[in-house]
């Protein structure tokens, strides 16, 4: 299978094959403000699995975990569509709203939880989590 995520304007985008390795929502004060949202969504490819086309800007900043991560966006219209980090080096982030798809695979793992809204309900059987999700359960 192979879906293609792309920024408002349609210049930036990121064609992956295959399933994503997780996805999660975060609720972290960085997501939202990144995002102008109440959450992030985010979906993990191996870069293998990655095809990005189009110019990209990047906005380099430590996550609270230590390591640096590095956001790609579109120089003409500004959007976030996928990240990059230390922690993961063999990875991608990509945002799952930037596939407008509504059958993307849902999130398995909720992290930050302690800056969710209180009014945001989630679906069952995810794994939470009030700060980041340990390594280990990756």
């Amino acid at each position: 299978m192979e879906r293609t995520a792309l920024c408002h304007c349609g210049s930036l985008r990121v064609i992956v094959s295959g399933e994503p390795d997780r996805v999660y929502v975060c609720h972290c004060a960085a997501c939202q403000r990144r995002t102008g949202a109440i959450m992030h969504s985010g979906a993990a490819y191996l870069k293998n699995q990655v095809r990005v086309e189009g110019a990209s800007k990047v906005y380099a900043r430590n996550a609270e975990s230590g390591y640096e991560i590095r956001f790609h966006f579109c120089p003409n219209c500004g959007s976030n569509v996928y990240w990059e980090g230390d922690r993961f080096p063999d990875e991608y982030g990509i945002a799952v709203g930037s596939f407008a798809d509504p059958e993307f695979a849902p999130p398995t793992y909720s992290v930050y939880e302690g800056s969710m809204h209180h009014w945001v309900r989630l679906p069952s059987g995810l794994n939470h989590f009030p700060k980041g999700r340990p390594l280990a359960s990756r």
